[in-house]
């Protein structure tokens, strides 16, 4: 049986929601832990399918994974068991791409399926091809695997010609045991970027970032070891509340919220007319009468992110006045605007750029998500509307949300799981 998302809207959500661990760092963060043979303990970890999903690839390779607590486990991979990864096991989640850097940094050869994930763009895996064949990878492409083998893994200058999150994530992965030194050059600089970084260096990795360019330098180790690191808190998590306050008029206090990750977002919501007040742990959100509109462009850290695209444009369908959303990251990231007008709103998608008119309010409908992003911004719109929403393929929000439905009944949203037939 698949599950749908009842709601009925219309209701001021108040109160705290405490802020899981970042599923974009405990993605590569598990990758990570098969570098070394000594056990990796990783605290504040998101309970979420796809860690579930890479826990599982992992312990194919040879893991064994111990749950400690509800959010802490010790992945310990004294021998790697296998360097083939199969269609099964990596179809679901592009992020299994990352075991490529891991596993050629530990045993210089692997075998991996070609990846899948949300249905949001293409996505291609070339600059992660790219940057392994920069190391001295010799990769062959065949049956929908990389064939990647190297005798020795050599530093050198990897140039991306535009930023990429996973490709910089694999290039530091493969790298950090690479002989010699590898200036990752226009590297991705987002928060869970360098997050890994510092578990690697906690690991005895030697890499630097320059503050002033998007250059990360990774003097290459013979071998890494133990750590027990705490995984940051999910900014992509935090917008997303902090939405479901601004959109119901309502007043969320977001504990274990990192402002500085999600300065640009805030001020977006600020010209809106929402609310922010931030603790030195926290920050607060609460909505307004009349929300403004206000226009953003989706690009890499520090500017507007992208996963964060399709919960704002929620809450610009019932803006007093029209603005635009411009989404420069990936090009198949409008698909909830078909399901959003469904309801009420009244969007024109013009090439990349979406069009909102704002509505004064909107209707429940039953909508279905097409990507993880897509279903929570049902959510958010389902939590504003008059009547009922029923949010079909819920399976896509509990890839990414720790506990969605406790956490906003615990504010006073009027939600519950139902079951529907396939």
């Amino acid at each position: 049986m698949l599950q749908s998302m009842r709601i009925i809207g219309g209701q001021p959500l108040v109160g705290e929601i405490q802020i899981s661990g970042a599923k974009n760092l405990a993605l590569p963060a598990i990758a990570a832990s098969i570098l070394t043979d000594e056990t990796v303990t990783l605290n504040n970890m998101p309970n979420l399918a796809d860690t579930s999903f890479m826990q599982d690839i992992a312990m194919h390779f040879g893991s064994n994974i111990q749950r400690i607590s509800n959010n802490t486990y010790e992945f310990t991979t004294k021998k790697i068991t296998t360097t083939i990864a199969p269609y099964d096991y990596v179809r679901k989640m592009r992020a299994s791409i990352l075991f490529l850097g891991s596993l050629l940094s530990r045993c210089g050869h692997a075998k991996i399926s070609m990846p899948g994930g949300c249905a949001i763009g293409a996505r291609a895996i070339d600059l992660h091809i790219y940057a392994m064949r920069k190391l001295g990878v010799h990769i062959e492409i065949e049956n929908g695997y990389i064939n990647a083998k190297a005798d020795k893994l050599i530093g050198s200058d990897i140039i991306f010609d535009h930023i990429t999150v996973g490709g910089t994530e694999n290039a530091i992965l493969a790298s950090v045991t690479a002989r010699g030194t590898t200036r990752i050059i226009n590297a991705s600089k987002e928060p869970e970027v360098i997050a890994l970084c510092k578990m690697l260096n906690s690991m005895g990795g030697k890499i630097y970032h320059d503050n002033d360019s998007n250059t990360i330098i990774i003097d290459g180790v013979d071998k890494l070891h133990s750590t027990t690191f705490k995984i940051i808190s999910d900014r992509i998590e935090a917008g997303t509340y902090a939405i479901a306050a601004a959109i119901t008029k309502g007043k969320i206090t977001l504990k274990d919220c990192v402002y500085d990750d999600l300065t640009l977002f805030f001020d977006c919501l600020k010209h809106a007319g929402i609310h922010i007040s931030k603790n030195d742990n926290s920050v607060t959100v609460e909505g307004c009468d009349v929300i403004k509109p206000h226009s953003v462009t989706t690009a890499p850290h520090p500017m507007f992110h992208t996963d964060l695209q399709a919960q704002y444009m929620a809450l610009m369908t019932i803006a007093d006045g029209c603005s635009h959303i411009t989404e420069t990251v990936f090009e198949n990231r409008f698909m909830h605007v078909n399901e959003l007008n469904r309801m009420g709103a009244n969007i024109v998608v013009q090439h990349n750029t979406a069009i909102i008119n704002g509505v004064m309010r909107l209707n429940g409908a039953r909508v279905m998500a097409t990507d993880l992003r897509a279903s929570v911004a049902l959510v958010l719109a389902g939590l504003s509307a008059d009547g009922e929403t029923i949010v079909n393929r819920l399976y896509h929000i509990d890839r990414g949300y720790e506990d969605i439905d406790a956490k906003l009944s615990g504010c006073g949203a009027k939600l519950e799981r139902v079951n529907v037939e396939q």
